[in-house]
């Protein structure tokens, strides 16, 4: 397959463009009255996640509309606990429930690995399926959640603000919780490999909950979990690159922006451009991080924002990117506005 055209890959792979690539975390979603018309066909979410016609549309549907750098697959972090065997569904105003672990015979009583496929094959197909619909100028992101994010999940069974449920267990029982999660890691390790050989081009791990860790533990419990599958994705896909966000931990992305087996390290709105610059983007290429509310707001405060990220940036590996997913009430006008001005910049 030509590469030579697929900015935002290319980007990965260390070479440098007058302006950046774009793609938009949540690019698929509620905002858009077209995903919310094959939302209402699905019946429900994981109906969605699992029927590979309608997560092929829903995929391709920003890219009908905006002059985006990159397509991701639209899934969910919480198929991976399904596909181990842990009961899920999605309650309408009130988000995934999952039957939650309580105890070592609850991890021991999870599928094998190797027995994920089969629930998981829908997306592997729809990833066939989106790889043959795509112009060759678009790179293909696969994702999977974390390690911890994802066991944040199958313990608390539901989402959570401070994840107490989750970080009693890890304190309580460190040798069953690092069960669970060299569980997930290799699961996550298999769905991945399988995504690659359907047709992505970059992988990206979301630990969307990264900052509830105590500090001590983020370099156990986020980074080196995530180690671990790039390092194994690596040795498999070697030209595969690999995009990690920790979100909200700070200080603590310098300590992921030295990984070696990491191409990218994404950031959220709340770092500082300058430390970012000289901390992060010194090491390794650099992901974000508007804030999504400017896509509410919009206007000049917009198109200032969004100035100030690319020339802050724009000395090196930069993807211009949100500091976390775009929200329902986003408008369409302003995410245009967004694309015009970084794709018109001088």
């Amino acid at each position: 397959m030509n590469y030579n055209n697929k900015k935002l890959l290319k980007t990965l792979q260390g070479h440098k463009f007058n302006t950046p690539p774009v793609w938009l975390m949540r690019q698929a979603g509620r905002y858009l009255p077209e995903y919310r018309e094959v939302r209402k066909q699905a019946g429900s979410f994981l109906d969605l996640c699992y029927n590979p016609t309608l997560t092929t549309e829903v995929t391709l549907q920003p890219l009908r509309r905006f002059n985006l750098d990159g397509a991701i697959l639209f899934a969910d972090i919480l198929l991976i606990p399904n596909a181990l065997g842990q009961h899920l569904e999605f309650k309408e105003g009130i988000g995934p429930i999952l039957e939650p672990l309580k105890n070592n015979e609850d991890i021991e009583n999870l599928r094998n690995t190797e027995d994920i496929h089969s629930t998981l094959e829908p997306v592997y197909e729809a990833v066939t399926n989106i790889r043959s619909k795509l112009e060759t100028n678009i790179t293909f992101i696969g994702f999977a959640g974390s390690p911890w994010t994802v066991a944040t999940y199958m313990i608390e069974g539901k989402g959570s603000k401070d994840h107490i449920k989750t970080k009693t267990f890890m304190l309580n029982y460190p040798q069953v919780f690092k069960k669970l999660i060299v569980k997930i890691q290799d699961a996550t390790i298999e769905y991945l490999s399988k995504q690659i050989e359907a047709g992505v081009d970059v992988i990206k791990l979301f630990d969307s909950w990264a900052n509830s860790l105590p500090a001590i533990y983020i370099e156990k419990y986020s980074l080196e979990p995530m180690k671990v599958i790039a390092k194994e994705i690596k040795k498999r896909f070697p030209n595969i690159p690999v995009i990690v966000f920790p979100r909200g931990i700070g200080p603590m992305y310098k300590k992921f922006a030295m990984v070696k087996e990491f191409d990218c390290v994404a950031v959220d709105s709340s770092i500082d451009l300058d430390w970012a610059k000289k901390n992060i983007q010194k090491e390794i290429v650099i992901q974000g991080n508007l804030d999504p509310a400017y896509l509410i707001s919009g206007g000049k405060e917009l198109v200032e924002g969004t100035l100030n990220i690319v020339n802050k940036f724009s000395s090196s590996g930069h993807i211009f990117n949100l500091g976390h997913g775009i929200t329902p009430d986003a408008k369409i006008h302003n995410v245009e506005l967004l694309l015009k001005t970084i794709k018109e910049k001088n």
